[in-house]
């Protein structure tokens, strides 16, 4: 297959396979794409192709119906044979459980995995072009301040102010981008995330939320969702988007879980410069993102399940690890 190089996302691209999946001659890299995303998907195969491994690109309307009830066997099949893998699709409802499935592949045979759900050309050109080293050396900064706290605390000029307290039995995990067998990662990476033990108060989502309604609502900055939460679940769900409100309450009661804090995480992507309405990206930008829903336990150590998972971003977070403020403003302090 020879594809023809794009010079708007060859950096990106470039970026993705020699730096953060490190792909070697000799590895069989497996490229799961749709439709829409194709240009993107070109342009991560040419750098294989630069590389020197050999690959299969699949795209998911020519396999299978969508959204998707399950992964496609064909995808499967070709998953058990490789050593990387790549997810660079736009997100339709009710997929979740097929991505599940792909991961499942992934962590059960240790493959490098990026997962670049809704990628864009933008996010190409900009979170995909950061210095993921630098990321790299803060995310192991913040992940070591956190490791040793017993509560975070945050507030935001927007409304949120809500606690954390963080489990010894739950596990902080690093995706900065530089991803290994350890732990497959988003790509933009830069964050660090755990399950909590309890999350309680008000979180205010004036940057965007997950999952399909991101494509939706996009920026949420004219009409924020104001979130109440107790004891790690969605009390309340308010919004002047009277639509964004019950979409995203529907959503969060799907199954029993789906309400609950599945996710507390640190953005740790210094080289982003503003959120834009994209959950791939502007869940990385520098501040705090939780999700209800499934913990993604495999790497956390959290045992309970969920058929859906949504993040939410919030804005110009003031953060405490403990008694140390780690973030001012939307800065690291560390």
């Amino acid at each position: 297959m020879n594809t023809l190089v794009d010079v708007d996302l060859a950096p990106g691209a470039r970026n993705a396979i020699r730096t953060c999946l490190n792909v070697q001659p000799h590895e069989r890299v497996t490229i799961i794409t749709d439709r829409g995303t194709l240009d993107i998907a070109q342009s991560l195969a040419h750098e294989i192709e630069e590389v020197g491994a050999p690959f299969r690109l699949f795209v998911l309307e020519d396999v299978a119906a969508r959204p998707l009830a399950h992964l496609p066997d064909v995808v499967s099949a070709a998953l058990e044979e490789s050593a990387v893998s790549i997810f660079a699709a736009q997100a339709q409802r009710d997929e979740l459980r097929s991505r599940m499935e792909m991961t499942e592949i992934v962590n059960r045979r240790r493959m490098r995995h990026a997962h670049m759900v809704n990628i864009t050309r933008r996010i190409m050109c900009e979170g995909m072009r950061a210095d993921y080293t630098k990321v790299d050396r803060l995310s192991t900064k913040v992940i070591d301040i956190v490791r040793q706290a017993k509560e975070i605390r945050a507030t935001t000029p927007g409304g949120s102010d809500f606690r954390a307290t963080l489990d010894p039995g739950y596990h902080w995990i690093k995706t900065s981008g530089l991803i290994s067998p350890d732990k497959w990662g988003n790509l933009p990476g830069g964050e660090i995330f755990t399950t909590p033990g309890e999350v309680n108060g008000t979180f205010v989502v004036d940057g965007v939320v997950g999952d399909w309604l991101c494509g939706r609502y996009g920026l949420l900055e004219a009409s924020p969702l104001t979130l109440r939460i107790e004891m790690n679940r969605l009390v309340e769900a308010h919004s002047s988007n009277k639509d964004l409100e019950r979409d995203f309450w529907q959503y969060t009661h799907t199954d029993e879980n789906s309400d609950r804090v599945g996710e507390f995480a640190i953005g740790t992507n210094i080289e982003l410069q503003s959120v834009i309405g994209q959950i791939l990206q502007d869940e990385k930008f520098p501040g705090i993102h939780i999700a209800f829903g499934d913990p993604y336990g495999t790497h956390t150590g959290a045992t309970w399940k969920s058929r859906t998972h949504i993040d939410v971003v919030g804005l110009e977070f003031d953060i405490w690890a403990d008694d140390r403020q780690i973030m001012r403003g939307g800065k690291f302090l560390v």
